[in-house]
């Protein structure tokens, strides 16, 4: 394990370093305008959000490592106080990356980056056309972190107004993540895509109150094939069949092959179980991996 103390190496490194390993990020694509009605469009991936009561949005025009400056969507919501942030997806992306060009103060990314700008109902900035979601926010408070290359600039805004593209609406009227077909920033220059096998469910413990990971059977717990994630989820579930279940799940086809096959090599017999389990409970069923690991040898 490496070490470092961000006093040790230049900020361009460390630098590099967080946003290597605080990923993937999501990206503010915010509009804003300055005091005489210039349009800016620049994507922030320092952007989460923070509370829905007010629903509470902060990204962070850093100042520029290399050489101090700040950056004009900073410099705009100083002077009014408003933006729109939308949400990238994949097939904007690339048209977002245009629009972080640092061209000069008063150039509209819009037109650079070839988006139409749809007028805002509440804000004066305009919103991403193209975008299948955007936030109209007031801007609540802007607090610089430091004053050096690299500072920090929360801005911190509250939503008034969201606007969302039914075509990304599941049955449900829900955003659904594979419609939604969102981008995150990575390091360097990757980026990620939130689609296909990228995109997986894990139920909330919230939903239930697991036995914990420190309630699993030893031999179960230090299993040789068993993942942390397989512990997780196992630890995640509320009780452990009953002696019933686990003895009526013994006639299992697979488990009564099993325990003849390695009638006398018990240690192959865990191993190949434990497998089993893993299948089974990757595919999602719980309980049935539950049932497998408590099988015992005749």
């Amino acid at each position: 394990m490496k070490t470092i103390n961000p006093k040790d190496v230049s900020i361009a490194q460390f630098h590099s370093y967080l946003l290597g390993a605080v990923a993937p990020r999501p990206i503010a694509f915010a509009s804003t305008v300055d005091k005489d009605g210039n349009v800016n469009l620049s994507p922030f991936s320092f952007f989460n959000v923070f509370g829905t009561n007010p629903p509470v949005l902060v990204f962070s025009p850093s100042r520029r490592v290399r050489d101090n400056t700040t950056k004009h969507s900073l410099e705009n919501v100083l002077e009014v106080p408003e933006v729109v942030i939308n949400i990238v997806n994949f097939p904007m992306v690339e048209q977002m990356s245009l629009a972080s060009t640092e061209y000069e103060k008063g150039v509209n990314e819009f037109v650079k980056s070839g988006f139409s700008e749809a007028s805002s109902v509440l804000v004066k900035p305009p919103r991403v056309k193209e975008a299948p979601v955007a936030f109209e926010c007031k801007v609540l408070q802007v607090l610089p972190i430091g004053e050096g290359g690299g500072s920090a600039n929360l801005v911190i805004c509250e939503v008034l107004l969201a606007h969302i593209s039914e075509e990304i609406l599941d049955e449900n009227g829900q955003i659904s993540p594979h419609k939604l077909d969102a981008v995150a920033r990575m390091g360097g220059d990757w980026y990620c895509r939130a689609q296909g096998e990228a995109l997986f469910e894990i139920a909330k413990p919230i939903r239930n109150k697991g036995i914990g990971v420190d309630n699993i059977p030893p031999h179960i717990r230090n299993s040789s094939v068993l993942t942390g994630n397989n512990l997780g989820r196992l630890g995640n579930c509320e009780r452990l069949p009953e002696p019933i279940e686990i003895q009526q799940y013994s006639q299992d086809e697979t488990i009564q092959e099993m325990k003849l096959r390695f009638k006398n090599d018990p240690e192959s017999f865990d191993f190949h179980l434990h497998q089993y389990a893993k299948e089974v409970l990757e595919s999602g069923d719980v309980q049935t991996a539950w049932k497998i690991l408590l099988q015992e040898q005749e």
